[in-house]
């Protein structure tokens, strides 16, 4: 009978019997004991009335805190914990200026206060209460190797101030963008490089912060948009600030006041060089030789127009037409302004005188003759604004006497004026601007001249006669008058050489200088009468000259001043001065009027 044995052949394999179940079961006793001890720790877990052992909120240790402690500790740390932000991008790369870092906030800043603590401690202990059953004891596990624990979340701030919070941290991060700039100082030339700016989206910063809020961070970094400033070119600052300099000046177009301008020169090579090597927004000098101007905007604003420089008034007489020729003209340079160096041109500013402007035929000379032209009579502004300037001092540029001697204004002191030939100019050589003010009123037209007086001197003028030419009377036959009567045809003038002087006084009234302005050559022209035939019977008599027609007076002309036989040298034998001229008789209708300019 053979040996019995304790193996069972299954597929081939002998195994003996009874040999596994001492492992299964140990293995099963082991699960069960683990499997109670870890219901047992969830029931532990789950039956506290503090916090799990090492359990932290945002970083803060709370492990084996009731809530009412956890509450006090947590506001103790979190509301003045500083959390550091800043830029993620590198200030050098970006063009920004080197001090431009980051910023900080402390957590009670966002919203994370004092006052919200006990609601943080509460909320974290309810929901380690409210964590299921099993994963109660896999969370105190947990905690014995990880030390993240809990984070902050939006339930534990005050929405609000954490919203203002951001805004905040944007701000303090945000940059306007600094263009490239320059100052002139009295020897040197300040030049600022752009410095580039930036800006934070707040809805993006707001994720950052509240994550770095919930891991208990003490720094994070942020993307920001780099905003692109213009840079400085040297060229454009050399452009600007070289050349002369320039006083403030008046604007005629606008009314206003253009400011002043420095002249400067200086090394764009050299300021090239020392702009690049600067940091963002630093500012450095280079060298420069600057003219100040004398005027700023400032110090002419306070005195524009202050004072009357000078002043003239003539009286306007003659046809309707020739009155309103003079009453156009004036018009056309009222309000004119000079600016420091401007020169006026009398034909330049009233411009061409036509029958599509308003002018009218008037009494004119054209070649010695007396004739109608369109525009005659504007040479009484023009001669009004002359004397105008030589009271106020001004520099006469360039001046023409009349062919005969006027009667509105002193000898000497006239200026002709004729499209396409004589002009009349003048220059501003004061440091302010002048305005020019004309206007007519009941026969009489007053220039004056507007500006800033600097000195006490004030100007008188005075005339010498150095010959006269008298005029002579010529008879001319004309058959179509009767036998021996006689008609004035061209009224007679007398010509005139006279020197005109400029006399200067100091305030007290003492004679500063005496100096000749111009000479002025009036011609003579001879009276020319027409007679008519003689009577072939009558016994041979003086024609009798025609009722009302002057026979061999001179037509009225301006009384002349006292006429120093001598130039004047000094305040003992100053030329008198002249005296305002009358107006000559009206003459009779037969006579031809003799015109006051061109």
């Amino acid at each position: 009978m053979g040996q019995l044995t304790n193996e069972v052949k299954t597929g081939g394999t002998r195994v003996k019997k009874g040999s596994a179940a001492p492992v299964f079961i140990a293995l099963a006793l082991t699960a069960a004991i683990m499997a109670a001890g870890y219901a047992g720790l969830c029931a532990w877990a789950g039956s506290r009335t503090t916090f799990y052992p090492k359990e932290t909120i945002s970083g803060v240790d709370v492990g084996g805190l009731t809530v009412e402690q956890a509450g006090q500790v947590l506001a103790g740390a979190l509301p003045g914990r500083t959390l550091a932000v800043s830029p993620a991008q590198a200030a050098e790369d970006e063009g920004w200026p080197p001090e431009a870092g980051g910023t900080s906030i402390t957590l009670g800043e966002l919203g994370y206060a004092a006052e919200q603590c006990p609601g943080i401690a509460q909320r974290h202990f309810d929901q380690q209460a409210a964590a299921p059953f099993l994963s109660r004891g896999a969370r105190v596990l947990s905690l014995l190797t990880d030390s993240s624990g809990d984070g902050l979340t939006a339930q534990d701030r005050d929405e609000e101030t954490f919203r203002q919070g951001v805004a905040r941290v944007a701000a303090d991060l945000a940059l306007e963008p600094a263009d490239g700039s320059y100052e002139m100082l009295d020897d040197q030339i300040l030049l600022t490089k752009e410095a580039n700016g930036r800006s934070v989206g707040e809805e993006g910063l707001a994720l950052v912060l509240e994550g770095a809020a919930a891991a208990g961070a003490s720094e994070v970094q942020v993307d920001v948009t780099t905003r692109p400033a213009q840079a400085l070119s040297i060229q454009e600052v050399y452009d600007a600030v070289s050349g002369e300099m320039e006083n403030a000046r008046y604007d005629q177009a606008t009314g206003g006041i253009l400011p002043e301008k420095r002249g400067a020169s200086f090394d764009t090579v050299s300021a090239q060089r020392v702009l690049n090597a600067a940091a963002p927004g630093e500012t450095v000098s280079v060298p420069a030789d600057i003219q100040e101007p004398e005027i700023t905007a400032e110090d002419l604003k306070a005195v524009l127009f202050r004072d009357l420089l000078g002043e003239c008034t003539t009286h306007v007489s003659g046809t309707a037409a020739r009155v309103s020729n003079v009453k156009l003209a004036s018009a056309a340079f009222d309000g004119t302004v000079m600016n420091s160096g401007d020169v006026f041109s009398y034909n330049e500013t009233v411009g061409q005188r036509t029958e599509a402007k308003g002018y009218k035929a008037a009494p004119a000379y054209v070649q010695g003759e007396t004739v109608d032209e369109i525009g005659g009579g504007v040479c009484q502004p023009s001669s009004t604004l002359y004397y105008a300037c030589l009271l106020a001092n001004l520099e006469i540029t360039e001046r023409y006497a009349h062919r005969y001697i006027p009667a509105y204004i002193t000898r000497g002191m006239d200026a002709t004026v004729s499209w396409g030939g004589p002009d009349y100019k003048f220059t501003n050589n004061t440091k302010y601007p002048i305005k020019l003010v004309a206007k007519y009123d009941k026969g009489y037209l007053t220039v004056q001249l507007w500006g800033t007086k600097t000195d006490d001197l004030t100007v008188k003028m005075t005339y010498e006669t150095l010959s006269t030419t008298p005029f002579e009377e010529v008879e001319q036959l004309d058959p179509s008058l009767a036998p021996g009567q006689r008609q004035v045809k061209v009224t007679p003038y007398t010509g005139y050489r006279v020197r005109t002087y400029r006399n200067i006084f100091d305030g007290s009234g003492a004679l500063v200088s005496s100096d000749v302005e111009d000479t002025s050559d009036y011609k003579h022209r001879d009276r020319l009468v027409l007679v008519g035939p003689p009577k072939e019977e009558a016994p041979a008599a003086s024609a009798p000259v025609v009722p009302g027609t002057p026979a061999e007076q001179e037509p009225a002309s301006p009384p002349s001043a006292q006429e120093p036989s001598t130039p004047a040298s000094g305040p003992a034998d100053l030329p008198a001065e002249p005296e305002t001229p009358a107006e000559p008789a009206e003459p009779p209708s037969i006579v031809v009027i003799p015109p006051a300019e061109e």
